[in-house]
């Protein structure tokens, strides 16, 4: 029987992957190469165009390829490789991009490379911290996706990577560099409705996994134990992958460690509250009744900050103020005012948008290079590099301090007591138990 195209064009795909995967695997032993020097300091390489690479091709991770092949046309990047645990989302990638562009199937290929500047960072929220830190330790600039960990310790790892090895690494909270979380944070910094004693939060339940499916082989084309990487070792489950890995604690955290990484750190930027980095914390919620999925259903978590005092509540489903799936309030002396998602994807309350600075107030700067808020912040990390200071808008310490309060919400959530955080130290303080929590084993070889 004649093949078809689509067995056709499979068998082609197979067949390119194969050499080309044995090709990138030519090179030798995995190694993590130590801070290379760049044509220039903070600099990009030749020709002034960032060389860049994608890791992780699948739902965002395409929308940065998007971007990249934008700033490839305007001769400011050049896209060298492209990888992806699943070879089904690498084909589609490399396809659209060219034979010029090299298919990894594991990173570490990709690290080893010396002619690539930077990283960009798509994968599941477990592999983000592992994949940072050693694209940091090997002389790369970053772009991951938020949340930016999965632990404490991991986030903590992360800066330090960063620091020891001069780089620039931006966390994907792309609300910062966004118009409508602009145009709030310069209203409410500004008095718009006074003094803030409160933010709060609404957001959708997490699903239930209300028809459970049992273990069976992963998809053809699927690494199913690459893509695992740190995790614990478990059979495949279609309610775990793709996608659905958000739904469980121990890789994704639920809607506060997703949604509430973009709206915390908002809020933060328009509290100017990124010093507060000590609180208390407390959360209750509904926990699943059956399925795979284990993460609560309704939850409600309170954050208590001091010096300045105000309070932060994340509320699942919360009080619905506005009228979009999710949302935050300021809560003030004087009024409110609401911010309908996280300020990136929605515009500012009207409000916000027609508030007029009053003299002697204080501005707040934005990038505003390109009207797309995705390329305007990478545009902002890219300029981080070139200046030399490898501090963008949502740097890694940002998005570490951001995380923290996700994780340690989930933390709370898991333990049934509230915890007392310290920032400065980065323990709980009089919870030994807790603080053995701030981190967690790593399946070898993908440690930190």
């Amino acid at each position: 029987m004649a093949q078809g195209p689509t067995l056709s064009r499979r068998l082609r795909r197979r067949s390119f992957l194969k050499s080309a995967l044995a090709a990138a695997g030519a090179s030798g032993l995995f190694q993590f190469i130590p801070s290379r020097v760049f044509s220039a300091p903070g600099r990009p390489g030749a020709n002034d165009r960032f060389v860049v690479a994608h890791i992780g091709v699948g739902g965002m991770g395409m929308t940065h390829v998007n971007n990249m092949v934008r700033f490839q046309q305007e001769e400011k990047v050049r896209i060298a490789a492209v990888c992806d645990a699943d070879d089904n989302r690498l084909m589609a990638a490399w396809e659209n991009l060219g034979k010029a562009v090299r298919p990894y199937r594991d990173y570490r290929y990709i690290l080893e490379r010396k002619d690539i500047d930077a990283v960009l960072i798509a994968t599941p929220d477990h592999w983000h911290a592992v994949q940072t830190v050693h694209a940091c330790q090997s002389g790369k600039h970053v772009y991951v996706e938020k949340p930016a960990s999965v632990t404490v310790a991991e986030g903590r790892a992360m800066v330090k990577a960063a620091r020891e090895n001069h780089v620039a690494v931006q966390v994907g909270a792309q609300a910062r560099t966004a118009k409508g979380a602009w145009h709030t944070c310069r209203a409410i910094r500004n008095g718009i409705v006074g003094k803030i004693h409160k933010v709060t939060c609404w957001h959708y339940a997490n699903p239930v996994d209300d028809q459970p499916v049992p273990d069976s082989e992963p998809p053809e084309g699927l690494d199913w134990d690459l893509w695992l990487g740190p995790l614990p070792w478990r059979p495949y489950n279609r309610r775990y992958h793709p996608a659905n890995f958000r739904w469980l604690l121990e890789s994704g955290g639920g809607q506060i460690r997703d949604r509430g990484a973009h709206q915390f750190s908002t809020i933060l930027w328009c509290m100017n509250a990124d010093h507060q980095t000590s609180f208390t914390v407390e959360a209750t919620g509904r926990a699943p009744a059956r399925g795979l999925w284990d993460c609560p259903v309704d939850m409600h978590v309170v954050y208590r900050f001091k010096n300045p005092d105000w309070v932060l509540e994340w509320g699942q489903p919360g009080d619905k103020v506005g009228t979009t799936e999710f949302g935050n309030v300021f809560w003030g002396a004087t009024g409110h005012l609401i911010l309908e998602w996280e300020g990136g994807y929605r515009p500012a309350n009207r409000e916000a948008i027609d508030f007029e600075l009053p003299s002697g107030g204080q501005e707040v700067p934005r990038t505003d290079e390109y009207e797309d808020f995705n390329m305007n912040h990478k545009a902002d990390w890219f300029r981080s590099i070139r200046e030399g200071h490898m501090r963008p808008a949502v740097d890694i310490e940002i998005a570490h301090r951001t995380a923290t309060l996700c994780n340690l919400g989930n933390l709370s959530y898991i333990l049934g007591r509230p915890l007392v955080w310290d920032g400065d130290r980065e323990k709980v303080v009089g919870d030994e138990h807790a603080n053995r929590l701030l981190s967690r084993p790593q399946r070898s070889p993908f440690v930190l």
